[in-house]
């Protein structure tokens, strides 16, 4: 493989913890009891509305979701300050550039705030392009893929994404790359590997195996 797409959250950036920290002071009010790490995997997919639907079990109201959203991402954006790249990523990043072949970012976080935090950890340097969400979020990635790749002009026979979600196995798919992904953000291994990519405990494992 000649590229890699990374995915942001839960991938290169590790905020699990401000995640279900953030989940947890949404839910409050409903009386849910607090998740951790394993409970919210349990419940986590996406879209990410089909995941409180689970959570609340029930549908959601009207202009629920939208309301919901806004808190989680004001709870957040506190939270994840505490938040650093995932112990690997810095090293991972140094030595795939230095391979000589090319990498990018593709994100389901907003845009405005992507590009400053990659800026922030002093990477930007290492990606041909930093992509995030342009427009409402909460839905899938594949879409998103498809311009990513149309974007860079990249044959997707030659990509390989790494990421921590189903959805990013599922844009893979949906472009016809190959996926790696990794067991450290919001997604069972059981869930992982139900799509039958490689699944791996830490970012140096996922790029020992990009062939």
């Amino acid at each position: 493989m000649r590229h890699i797409v990374w995915d942001w959250n839960g991938t290169l950036f590790h905020d699990i913890d401000a995640v279900v920290g953030a989940t947890n002071e949404v839910f409050l009010p409903y009386g849910l009891a607090p998740f951790d790490v394993e409970s919210f995997r349990e419940v986590y997919t996406r879209p990410i509305w089909v995941a409180y639907e689970r959570m609340l079990g029930r549908p959601l109201d009207e202009g629920e979701w939208e309301r919901l959203d806004v808190a989680f991402h004001e709870h957040y954006h506190r939270l994840m300050l505490a938040c650093e790249l995932a112990k690997d990523a810095q090293s991972c990043l140094r030595e795939w550039e230095g391979s000589g072949r090319t990498q990018s970012l593709l994100s389901m976080w907003a845009h405005d705030r992507l590009v400053p935090k990659v800026g922030e950890f002093g990477i930007g340097e290492h990606f041909a392009r930093v992509d995030g969400l342009r427009s409402a979020s909460g839905g899938t990635k594949a879409e998103h893929m498809v311009a990513h790749l149309r974007a860079l002009g990249l044959d997707p026979e030659t990509v390989v994404v790494i990421g921590d979600s189903v959805d990013d196995g599922h844009a893979a798919q949906h472009v016809g790359a190959q996926a790696i992904l990794y067991t450290g953000g919001m997604t069972r291994r059981s869930e992982l590997e139900a799509l039958g990519f490689p699944v791996v405990d830490s970012l140096a494992d996922a790029l020992g195996r990009v062939v």
